[in-house]
C-alpha cells in the first residue's frame, strides 16, 4: 500500500449512460414522472444536476424544515428560476399555487421539476403525497413539466412513492434505483494503476461521496487513516450514520452487519450468533438487502433462487465490510487516538483475505463488461458464482455465467496475486467443472473456463490458451493477447 505520488484531479461525472439515457427518454414524452431512489452518498443528486445543467429546469432540495419554511423556500427557487422577484415576497399557503407557477412559466417549452429528498415532505406533511398526486394530475401532466422525485430513504419512497396504496401509484412512467458505480466505470476515469484502482474500490464500493475523499495524492494508507481512522474523520461512524437514517432499531441491524462480517453466511450460522430464531432475523435480512447493505447469493445452478436453501449472505457495501473488519473491534484504541494498531492489522491481510475478496465481485463486472463490448464471444443470462458442499468436498468457483441461448456456460478463477497464475490454477478449475451438480444443471452446456490474474500469466498458460479457444485469460481489465 505504499503508493508513489500521483496526481489526481477533482472528480468527474463517471458512468451514469443508462440512467441519463433513460432520464432524456423520459423528456422527450409527453409527460414524464420518473422516481429516483437509492442510498445515501451514491451519486443521486449528481446524476440530476448533469441531467438538468443544459435544461429548464426547478430544483427543490426538502429539508427537515416546516410545511411553511419549505413552501417559502420553494417560492425562492421559482422566483430565481423565473427571474420574477415577485414570487419571494408572496406568502404561498397551498402547494397547488406554487405547482401552477412552473405549469405558467414558458408554457410552449419542456421543463424539468426536481423535488430531491422527497420523504422530507412527507414526514413534515403525511399527506404531502395526495397534495402531489392531485398536483400532477391537474395541473403538472398536461403543461410539458417532466417530474422528477428523488429520495434516500429508500423505505420512505418505495411506501409513499411506489407502493400499490401510495396515491402517486400507477403515475410514474420511470423508476430509476441508483447504485454504487461498477468497478471498470470507475478505472476508465481513474488516473491510477490497476492494482491501485483495486484497493481503493475494495474500501469505498464505488459509492460517490466516499470516493471523494480518496482523491488526494498521498498513499492510500494515509487517505484511510484520516478518512476513516481519525476521531475526526468524515467515516468514521458511517455505519451508525446510515442506520440511524433508515431503521427505527439500529441496534438489531448493526448486530446482524456484525454477525455476517465475522463470517456467519449462512442464515442458521447468522442466529446462533445472534442467539435468535431465524424467523427473527429475516425481517433484518430483508431490510439490509433492500438498502443495498447485505446481498443475498444463491448458487448458480439454483433454478428457483428466491427459494433456495444454498442461500449465503454477504456484507455488500465494501465500506462497511472494511468498517467491521478494521475499525468496530478497535473503536477502543481508535478513541486513544491509536490508529497504528488498525495499520499493523490491515499489514497481516489487507491485501490477501480483504482485497482479494473484492476481487471476486470486481471480476464479475470486467467479465460483464468484456462480453458487452463483445471482446467475448458470450451472452451471459446471469452471472454470479458456484458453490456445493458435499460427499465431493468444497467446491468453490469464484466467476459462474449462463449463455443459455448459445448453452455454454462460463467458470473463471480469481488470483489476486503477486506472481503470475501457473497452469496448477487451470487444472483445478476444470476438474471443478466436472462436479456432478454442475453437469448435471447444465448437460449439454460447452465449458468456457476464464483466469483472472492482477499480475499476468507464465508463458506456459500463455502458449495453452493459444491452442485452446475455450481458454480465455483475462489480466486485469482486459482479455489477454500474447
Amino acid at each position: 500500500m505504499n503508493y508513489i505520488k500521483r496526481e489526481v484531479s477533482d472528480m468527474d461525472f463517471i458512468g451514469r449512460t443508462s440512467e441519463l439515457a433513460t432520464l432524456n427518454a423520459e423528456l422527450k414524452r409527453g409527460s414524464g414522472f420518473v422516481v429516483i431512489y437509492g442510498r445515501r452518498r451514491v451519486g443521486k443528486t449528481t446524476l440530476i444536476k448533469e441531467f438538468i445543467k443544459d435544461k429548464r429546469a426547478f430544483y427543490f432540495l426538502a429539508t427537515t424544515e416546516s410545511e411553511a419554511q419549505s413552501m417559502k423556500r420553494f417560492a425562492g427557487v421559482l422566483s430565481r428560476t423565473t427571474k420574477n422577484p415577485m414570487l419571494s415576497k408572496v406568502t404561498f399557503t397551498d402547494w397547488l399555487d406554487l405547482f401552477q407557477v412552473v405549469a405558467d412559466d414558458h408554457p410552449d417549452e419542456k421543463k424539468v421539476l426536481v423535488i430531491d429528498e422527497f420523504p422530507y415532505l412527507v414526514k413534515t406533511n403525511p399527506d404531502f403525497p395526495s397534495i402531489l398526486q392531485n398536483a400532477w394530475d391537474e395541473v403538472l401532466k398536461d403543461h410539458n413539466v417532466m417530474l422528477v422525485l428523488c429520495g434516500s430513504l429508500i423505505s420512505m419512497m418505495k411506501k409513499h412513492a411506489l407502493a400499490y396504496d401510495s396515491p402517486l401509484y400507477g403515475r410514474r412512467t420511470a423508476q430509476i434505483r441508483l447504485m454504487p458505480l461498477q468497478f471498470t466505470d470507475v478505472y476508465a476515469a481513474q488516473n491510477l494503476s490497476f492494482e491501485q484502482a483495486v484497493e481503493q474500490y475494495a474500501i469505498t464500493g464505488g459509492v460517490p461521496k466516499y470516493m471523494e475523499f480518496f482523491q488526494t495524492d498521498e498513499p492510500l494508507v494515509e487517505q484511510i487513516r484520516r478518512v476513516v481512522l481519525s476521531k475526526n474523520g468524515f467515516l468514521y461512524e458511517e455505519p451508525d450514520f446510515l442506520l440511524n437514517e433508515e431503521v427505527q432499531t439500529p441496534i438489531n441491524y448493526f448486530s446482524v452487519l456484525k454477525a455476517i462480517s465475522d463470517g456467519n453466511h449462512k442464515l442458521s450460522k447468522i442466529g446462533m450468533t445472534m442467539e435468535q430464531d431465524t424467523s427473527a432475523i429475516t425481517p433484518y435480512l430483508k431490510t439490509l438487502i433492500d438498502l443495498g447493505f447485505v446481498i443475498k447469493n444463491v448458487p448458480i445452478t439454483e433454478k428457483n433462487p428466491e427459494r433456495s436453501r444454498k442461500s449465503l449472505y454477504y456484507v455488500s457495501d465494501n465500506f462497511i465490510r472494511f468498517w467491521f473488519r478494521y475499525v468496530y473491534p478497535f473503536k477502543g484504541e481508535l478513541e486513544l487516538d491509536n490508529q497504528q494498531i488498525v495499520l499493523d492489522e490491515m499489514g497481516k491481510d489487507f491485501k490477501q483475505k480483504f482485497v482479494a475478496f473484492a476481487y471476486e465481485s470486481i471480476c464479475r463486472n470486467i467479465f460483464a463488461e468484456l462480453c458487452r463490448k463483445g471482446q467475448i464471444d458470450f451472452e451471459p443470462s446471469r452471472i454470479g458464482s458456484y458453490w456445493c458442499n458435499d460427499n465431493e468436498g468444497d467446491t468453490e468457483i469464484d466467476v459462474a455465467a449462463v449463455d443459455n441461448q448459445h448453452k455454454r456456460l462460463f467458470l473463471g478463477e480469481c488470483k489476486y496475486h503477486a506472481k503470475p497464475v501457473d497452469v496448477a490454477v487451470y487444472s483445478a478449475l476444470q476438474e471443478k467443472g466436472q462436479s456432478k451438480e454442475l453437469t448435471a444443471a447444465f448437460k449439454g452446456y460447452e465449458i468456457v473456463y476464464g483466469l483472472f490474474s492482477k499480475s499476468g500469466f507464465t508463458d506456459r498458460l500463455v502458449e495453452m490458451a493459444a491452442e485452446n479457444s475455450n481458454l480465455i485469460l483475462i489480466q486485469e481489465d482486459a482479455v489477454y493477447r500474447k
